[in-house]
């Protein structure tokens, strides 16, 4: 597991997410392209990533937040 600081995760996923750089800084660098490709998903896949995020959500299974 990698550690990431969440404050800059959050960071990238409020101001870049949108074409996937968020994913690329945590190590999901599939999800990041399919993001990139997809603006976001549409805009959708932004939404729900920017708010996991946000919760420090245990669904990223390669990240360990650090503060």
């Amino acid at each position: 597991m990698a550690e990431k600081k969440w404050i800059v995760a959050l960071l990238l996923s409020i101001f870049v997410g949108s074409i996937g750089v968020d994913r690329f800084y945590m190590g999901y660098i599939g999800t990041g392209i399919l993001k990139l490709i997809t603006l976001g998903g549409f805009g959708l896949w932004w939404l729900i990533d920017l708010i996991l995020i946000a919760t420090k959500s245990t669904s990223f299974k390669k990240v360990t937040w650090v503060e």
